[in-house]
């Protein structure tokens, strides 16, 4: 496959780390464009779920497939976001091709562009509330699972695939907009900071639209996440668009035995059921 050429690339809510993540699916993603700038928005990795015991290949292949990037003289920003705060403590280093921050503004084609992960402006990552959230987290992988186990019996029986924890996660993202609206305010204040776009991630909810107010508009992107929606930004020819992950344009990926994929959905969910009883 031919590699497409992009000037921007952004990815977000990756969690490398957990039984979620569809790294295999990222890692052909990745395998397939070949951007001057690539953007890691935030939960890349999953500090909150990471695990000694979980990090497969695949996961490791992600990390392999940005640092080859990096090495072919792509510029790799690193946005930290909640799930991996712990870097936080870093930012603003830079090495080589590298940069670790924890927001960052760019001139593209003579329009400004702020970055961040979007967690500053939901009040359900701290405090008190961010316990609950890493027990929603958690209990949203086990969810995953359970979904494509559905999936995988529904496939059995030749019926089409349906998305609980989207559906689920969907729901909660909802009321998380309705209470912080931190996509709102995220627009308003690139709006009042004078950029042409502002980028988040965190909400897993892939979007393009335009926010006006009195003083002004902006166009608010949100780069989804590689769990559910399998979506990444891209700007190419003066202009952001959102890529949507098809397996049909990557076949080899599927071709797995159906027993071989039921053992090791079944094993990952034993395997966190055990974990959450600890």
């Amino acid at each position: 496959m031919d590699k497409r050429s992009l000037d921007v690339a952004v990815i977000s809510d990756v969690h490398l780390g957990t039984y979620g993540c569809r790294a295999k699916e990222l890692v052909n993603y990745l395998k397939s464009i070949s951007p001057s700038i690539l953007i890691l928005n935030g939960d890349i990795i999953d500090g909150w779920q990471f695990s000694k015991h979980f990090f497969p290949s695949s996961h490791m292949l992600v990390l392999k497939e940005i640092m080859q990037m990096m090495t072919n003289g792509t510029r790799v920003f690193y946005i930290t976001g909640n799930h991996d705060e712990m870097l936080r403590r870093y930012c603003d280093v830079q090495i080589g091709n590298f940069t670790l921050t924890d927001k960052l503004v760019l001139e593209i084609d003579n329009k400004m562009t702020w970055v961040f992960h979007g967690d500053v402006f939901d009040n359900t990552t701290k405090g008190g509330a961010k316990i609950i959230a890493k027990m929603g987290s958690t209990g949203y992988g086990l969810l995953i699972l359970f979904n494509r186990l559905v999936n995988f019996i529904l496939k059995c029986f030749g019926r089409e695939k349906v998305s609980i924890s989207q559906k689920v996660m969907s729901g909660v993202n909802k009321a998380v907009s309705k209470i912080n609206d931190f996509e709102t305010i995220a627009a308003e204040l690139a709006i009042e900071k004078k950029y042409d776009y502002v980028i988040c991630g965190h909400i897993h909810q892939p979007q393009k639209r335009i926010v006006e107010t009195k003083d002004g508009q902006v166009v608010y992107l949100n780069s989804g996440d590689w769990i559910e929606h399998l979506t990444a930004l891209e700007y190419s020819q003066s202009e952001w668009k959102i890529f949507h992950y098809d397996e049909k344009q990557f076949p080899a990926l599927h071709a797995v035995d159906d027993k071989q994929e039921l053992n090791v959905i079944t094993d990952k969910i034993n395997f966190y059921i055990n974990s959450l009883a600890i």
